[in-house]
């Protein structure tokens, strides 16, 4: 059986090292907020709630050590700005620490419980939602890689029954073609991996029944901000009168930030363009931009799912609606 993505051992945090993904199982050991961080960076540890959870134990980590807390939370932050689940658990885990050590460390598995018991009522609500989908499409990877639990669209897509799946391989990391698929691969459930640019034409063509992805940040308008390539899927399912489906924790969603267009686009580098698994794709002075996110305005979000209940409509008012739910984030 493999290691699970993310395991706390009340004094270091072990995780499965996504670079190596699907050719190699390789737990990495992390005992450190600076550790922590560089794992975030470098994508061993992503997917934005998981990349909270694992901050969050950053931030304790440093708490028990005795380390300067505000240093390492700011440290954390900075490993990635776009998903908002990043700050949000810094900031949680960080508060905590002005109680003590023990009250940081009691926070951050607060968190990750959370984010796990999230994922199954995120999976039961989208199941509910897609009842009879029988061929879905996702994009980049929303399992347990990238969240607590079986994850959040991945999650969803598991809780339907006789579903098939079309993974798009999701350039430049193929996180797609390397994560999704090996989790599906493991869970039993039938698939095909797809080009990215081969998607838009199969929803056109009528092979897909709805589109499911995760958010890395919902804007308080619902304004969705999720891995490159996800805009045109929303646009091709909205010609087609198809569901386009987003499903993530209220942990993803933003009040402070009024719309997409107040997101901040992680831009990463060039060489993850230039290459693809240790092999040239261009000249080594090839200009290249390297987006890491898009913005899907939240007209064309068919619904919101989360684990407080489903924003449909997606627009301010029903995303404030979710957040005002007892225990939301």
């Amino acid at each position: 059986m493999s290691p699970p993505p993310l395991r706390w051992d009340g004094e270091r945090l072990h995780v499965l090292d996504q670079t190596a993904l699907p050719f190699e199982e390789r737990e990495l050991v992390l005992a450190s907020a600076g550790e922590v961080a560089d794992a975030i960076r470098r994508l061993a540890v992503r997917g934005a709630p998981l990349i909270g959870v694992a901050a969050g134990f950053g931030v304790a980590m440093a708490a028990v050590a005795g380390e300067d807390v505000d240093a390492a939370a700011a440290l954390l932050r900075d490993a990635r700005p776009t998903a908002v689940n990043l700050a949000w658990a810094v900031d949680c885990v960080r508060d905590a620490a002005g109680a003590g050590p023990d009250a940081a460390r009691a926070e951050a598995e607060r968190i990750h419980a959370a984010e796990d018991a999230a994922s199954a009522a995120i999976a039961e609500a989208g199941a509910q939602l897609l009842a009879g989908v029988r061929t879905v499409l996702t994009h980049c990877n929303t399992g347990a890689l990238a969240a607590g639990g079986r994850g959040t669209a991945l999650a969803v897509v598991r809780a339907l029954h006789g579903v098939r799946v079309l993974a798009t391989e999701t350039r430049p990391l193929l996180q797609g073609a390397r994560l999704t698929a090996w989790e599906l691969r493991e869970a039993g459930v039938p698939y095909e991996l797809v080009v990215d640019a081969a998607a838009p034409g199969l929803i056109a063509g009528g092979e897909v029944d709805a589109v499911v992805t995760g958010c890395d940040r919902v804007a308080a308008n619902g304004d969705v901000a999720n891995k490159v390539g996800t805009y045109p899927l929303a646009l091709a399912a909205r010609a087609a009168e198809i569901p386009f489906v987003v499903a993530g924790p209220t942990s993803s969603i933003d009040a402070e930030t009024r719309s997409g267009g107040d997101i901040v686009i992680e831009e990463r580098g060039p060489d993850e363009v230039r290459a693809a698994g240790g092999a040239a794709l261009a000249l080594p002075d090839t200009p290249v931009r390297n987006p890491a996110f898009d913005v899907t305005p939240s007209a064309l979000v068919t619904a919101l799912v989360t684990e407080r209940g489903v924003a449909r409509p997606v627009n301010a008012r029903t995303v404030r609606a979710l957040l005002e739910t007892p225990g939301a984030r």
